[in-house]
């Protein structure tokens, strides 16, 4: 086996020491928590006989005996997500192939589950970081019955998996096994529907044109193709070793497919608490597997998004990381692939060039990946270095190709595209903040120019469309943190920063905000923290005042005098940055109570309840 680069080594130390306290307190907690027995017999008869009475008489006689494990089904099925919509037909695939394994199946609830694609740039999108919580809560609600002995969770979209992690994770001895359905099958190159997106920004194509290019790309069941938030956290559950090997990528409703769902029931059964091979999903969730989940999104230049949920799912498990530890793994990470917004091939194209087992395997080989992790698999993560195919209709495993398919869109560790990973800190008098660099231009990392303050990304779009920005600037859009307005993506300002950065100006963004994890071409510092609303520097900002980004030297200032500027009043937002309505009252606890961007975002505080609450606080 390779020996780990000893940075990588030397920061999973750090973290290790520095959780401590909190992940012995969340294992012991875990640990007192294993069942003795299967979950049925510790029912009462009233329990178990409001638990089984839905069920179909063949599992309702396996049930009354409690003698047949059983496995819950948490689902985030809805038929308006494309990639959701496959999982409608899941329960009865599961529910038929664990009886084949002396077990029963059962919908143990589903969560909600919101698509920034549909409310992208429209109210909803503030509901949408919040959602991630909300869906942890609703796991929680549906294992709170304790009639289970394993968990499948059905998910795949932006907060869902996330979300869904953090609440199995508060029911960490549990074995638990995530079930993808995958991307849909490829349509409109990603390269033309970034141009007729621009073209409508530019008033050259009408809204036909655009809803033509947007249907051709979006077009049937399955996850949108582009390497956005979705598909990095399939590459997540994948590199943390969630999936059974190979689930990430294979198209809904093929072969392969389905006996990638039946595989998986099967193997949740395999690894229950009475088996000799029990794998409780928190053992899965360790230091070496956070370090791993960062590895891959910076080998990748996954989904900024994730430099949130993260440290959220780390958190949920009693381990504590902060950005500073994105920051030194991407020094030594380097990127491997190339997919839209960082090259023009889509995660199809990904997958048939070699797919997450050729990068897991390069990964691995450069000692960049811990290999010595518990995975649903077992212990390894090089079971998670091959790839999936059937033979005579039985699921197997073969070696991955040892090399590239297409060296445009993935190659070897020791040929990057980039010797450092996707994603940078950024620092100084403004905050704290990341940037995806992996889809910028060189030429673009460097942005020095004045300033324009709006508290409101329709406030930005007006001024574009009056003709107002044409200059070179500093974009700030502020007030848009998790406590302000629940933390918006503002994806929809980058076809109008896009049309003034081909025009020739230099051209940035700075936000307390989230942008798409489909953000492209445009240099944008977001995440900025302290947000502008709990005091942070961006409240200070005036327009004209001269801001520098950086990207590459990890700085984000601004040229004002010190002093002057922490004189200024703190601006607060303006009339337009609404809290109510539309449902977003019911959200202000979570806007409340939520943490900083760094920490995930969070108004779960899960590492000071209980047993838990001498764990120190990140910096």
């Amino acid at each position: 086996m390779t020996n780990i680069h000893p940075i990588v080594q030397e920061i999973t130390d750090n973290i290790i020491k520095r959780s401590q306290d909190s992940r012995r307190a969340y294992l012991d907690d875990m640990h007192r928590a294993r069942p003795k027995g299967l979950a049925r017999k510790r029912l009462t008869e009233g329990n178990q006989a409001h638990a089984f009475a839905g069920c179909a008489l063949h599992d309702k006689k396996a049930l009354l005996g409690a003698s047949w494990p059983s496995i819950g089904i948490v689902t985030s099925y809805n038929d308006m997500l494309s990639a959701h919509q496959p999982f409608e037909k899941y329960p009865d695939i599961i529910r038929t192939a664990a009886r084949t394994v002396g077990a029963t199946a059962q919908v143990a609830g589903g969560v909600p589950a919101m698509c920034d694609g549909v409310t992208q740039g429209q109210t909803g999108m503030e509901l949408s970081l919040l959602s991630r919580d909300v869906i942890a809560m609703a796991t929680a609600i549906s294992l709170s019955h304790d009639t289970f002995d394993t968990i499948l969770y059905l998910g795949i979209c932006d907060k869902i998996v996330p979300g869904l992690l953090i609440g199995a994770l508060q029911f960490g001895h549990m074995p638990g096994i995530f079930v993808p359905a995958g991307p849909m099958p490829s349509g409109l190159p990603n390269k033309e529907k970034a141009r007729i997106r621009q073209l409508f920004a530019e008033g050259k194509v009408d809204r036909a044109e655009l809803l033509k290019a947007e249907s051709e790309s979006y077009h049937s069941p399955g996850t949108c193709t582009f390497y956005g938030t979705a598909n990095s956290n399939q590459m997540l559950m994948e590199i943390m070793g969630l999936h059974i090997p190979g689930s990430a990528f294979v198209n809904p409703g093929t072969p392969l497919r389905e006996a990638l769902t039946i595989g998986a029931t099967k193997r949740c059964v395999e690894i229950t608490s009475d088996k000799d091979s029990y794998i409780p999903i928190g053992e899965v969730i360790s230091e070496k597997t956070i370090v791993n989940a960062i590895v891959g999104l910076m080998a990748t230049g996954g989904s900024t998004n994730l430099t949130l949920h993260i440290p959220a799912i780390a958190k949920a498990a009693g381990i504590h990381v902060d950005w500073d530890d994105f920051a030194q793994l991407s020094k030594v990470t380097p990127q491997l692939t190339r997919i839209y917004p960082n090259g023009y091939a889509d995660v199809n194209h990904f997958h048939a060039a070699g797919g997450m087992g050729l990068l897991i395997s390069e990964l691995l080989n450069a000692g960049l990946l811990h290999d010595d992790v518990m995975t649903v698999a077992g212990k390894g993560l090089s079971h998670y270095a091959k790839e999936p195919g059937l033979d005579n209709d039985k699921l197997v495993w073969r070696d991955t190709p040892k090399t590239s398919g297409n060296l445009d869109i993935i190659r070897p560790a020791s040929d990057p595209f980039s010797a450092e990973g996707g994603l940078s800190l950024l620092e100084g008098p403004l905050g704290r903040g990341v940037i995806k660099i992996s889809a910028v231009s060189k030429e673009h990392r460097y942005v020095r120019a004045p300033a324009k303050v709006f508290d409101d990304q329709n406030d930005l779009m007006d001024a574009f469309n009056r003709g107002e920005l044409n200059q070179d600037l500093v974009a700030v859009i502020r007030f848009q943190g998790p406590s302000a307005n629940g933390m918006p993506e503002l994806h929809k300002l980058t076809p109008p920063l896009g049309v003034l950065q081909d025009k020739g100006f230099k051209v940035a963004l700075v936000t307390d905000g989230r942008m798409s994890g489909a953000s492209g071409k445009i240099p944008a510092a977001i995440h900025v923290g302290p947000e502008a609303i709990k005091g942070g520097a961006l409240a200070r900002v005036q327009d004209g005042d001269i801001i520098i980004l950086d990207a590459e030297a990890g700085i984000l200032t601004i040229d004002v005098d010190a002093a002057e500027f922490l004189a200024r009043p703190l601006a607060r937002p303006t009339a337009n940055t609404h809290q109510t309505g539309f449902g977003r009252n019911l959200f202000s606890s979570l806007r409340h109570n939520s943490t900083s961007a760094e920490t995930g975002a969070t108004c779960f505080d899960v590492l000071s309840t209980s047993s838990l609450a001498t764990s120190p606080e990140l910096k």
